[in-house]
């Protein structure tokens, strides 16, 4: 059986509760109120501070920071949490924040991969099986679904939601609801359709993926208001479980859903 293999120049402050099969790289430092699960491992030069538990079998490479204060005016100090799940993957520098206010906890599900220099401000939730690519930014108070994909340099406004199998292409500016199983991309971002690739992988039904097509249809490039495409998805197809998933995201959204593309705005074309 493996053991503890904490480097001699690791420092692990009084209080820690650290499973007993897990690894500390060197330079590392944890702080009193952390709280690790078995077959972690964890590189070199990293902080985890703060109120933050995580996961059994998560990779923490070089230099990330994990449970950090928040980057926000209105913490004073509170004791706030940080929840990670298991086997998550998180690459060299990326930063992941504490909550704020009073029993404010940020959330990060299992099975997740956050790239190089990712950030997870204070009060996130992310599910489970996402992917943050190098540079992705997530303001405070954004929610990330299950299985989303978030393009490189992305960056999200605060409070908004990126719906479960959406992908964000890179670079993209992020300031409303992006809707589950949409591909998105732009500046601001835009949905260009449906993320069929994704929703094959995840075997939906093809009745499913047929309600999907008509809903997007309706909603994104029929030229008619939410209020009235709603109405004629409401009127005229089936209830699949994906489609009322998607009906419910929008229409819970206080910031709005995410415009579709203009003709105007698509790349030009290279032929």
């Amino acid at each position: 059986m493996g053991g503890q293999k904490i480097h001699k120049t690791a420092i692990v402050s009084e209080g820690a509760q650290l499973a007993d099969d897990l690894e500390v790289g060197p330079f590392t430092v944890i702080g009193p109120k952390v709280k690790i699960g078995p077959k972690v491992k964890i590189a070199n030069s990293c902080l985890i501070d703060g109120n933050t538990a995580i996961g059994a079998g998560c990779k923490i490479y070089t230099g990330a920071v994990i449970g950090s204060i928040p980057q926000d005016l209105k913490y004073n100090g509170e004791d706030t949490k940080l929840i990670i799940g298991e086997n998550n993957v998180v690459r060299e520098y990326a930063t992941i924040n504490i909550g704020t206010i009073e029993n404010g906890v940020t959330k990060v599900g299992s099975n997740n991969l956050l790239m190089a220099y990712s950030h997870i401000a204070h009060d996130c939730v992310v599910g489970d099986d996402c992917v943050l690519a190098n540079g992705a930014t997530l303001a405070g108070h954004v929610k990330i679904e299950d299985r989303a994909v978030i393009g490189g340099l992305v960056a999200i406004h605060q409070f908004t939601r990126v719906g479960k199998l959406s992908i964000i292409g890179g670079c993209s500016k992020v300031v409303q609801d992006i809707p589950p199983f949409s591909t998105c991309d732009g500046h601001p971002a835009r949905v260009y359709g449906l993320n069929l690739v994704g929703l094959k992988r995840a075997q939906a039904p093809p009745e499913a993926i047929s309600d999907l097509k008509s809903a997007f249809k309706y909603l994104f490039f029929s030229g008619l208001n939410k209020a009235s495409a709603i109405e004629k998805i409401q009127s005229i197809l089936s209830r699949s479980a994906e489609l009322v998933y998607l009906m419910d995201f929008v229409l819970a959204s206080s910031r709005g859903i995410a415009r579709a593309i203009q003709t105007e705005e698509l790349p030009p074309s290279n032929h």
